[in-house]
């Protein structure tokens, strides 16, 4: 064996695929395709693709189970800017959730968080650390400041 095993995310965007590419490559500065399969027509069967370095692999045949919270893709952002940024790029046509999950308009569900997050919820002031988990599991958008006491 020379090739090692690969991890790599499957999803199956229904026919949608060819909407779903140029939208992630507006949204992610640095999403990269790295092949694309197409079918005897001409249209797109597949593509490999990644985003932040993490690899995808995106059908595009119609019909099959839709996308729901169950799995959801986490973004870690350093600092409300790129919070506020990849947020409102993804609910633009998606639908905001709690906590910072949003669905994008091809269904799949993100968590995008700002990493400043973590110093409140996990603050060892065990007050400190309560507001900011009461205060999260009140929010659609995380907004770092409304984490303080």
């Amino acid at each position: 064996m020379s090739q090692a095993t690969q991890l790599r995310t499957f999803l199956w965007f229904g026919g949608r695929l060819d909407e779903a590419l140029p939208f992630y490559r507006q949204v992610f500065s640095d999403m990269v395709i790295h092949g694309e399969n197409r079918m005897a027509d001409g249209s797109l069967f597949t593509a490999d693709f990644a985003i932040y370095g993490h690899e995808f692999i995106g059908m595009n045949w119609p019909g099959g189970p839709a996308f729901n919270e169950s799995i959801s893709l986490s973004l870690s952002c350093d600092g409300q800017e790129e919070t506020d940024r990849l947020w409102h790029a993804l609910t633009a046509d998606g639908e905001p959730g709690r906590c910072g999950w949003c669905t994008d308009p091809f269904g799949v569900t993100w968590q995008v968080t700002p990493i400043q997050m973590r110093e409140h919820v996990e603050n060892p002031d065990p007050e400190k650390a309560a507001y900011a988990m009461a205060a999260l599991r009140e929010m659609t958008k995380i907004v770092i400041r409304d984490l303080y006491v």
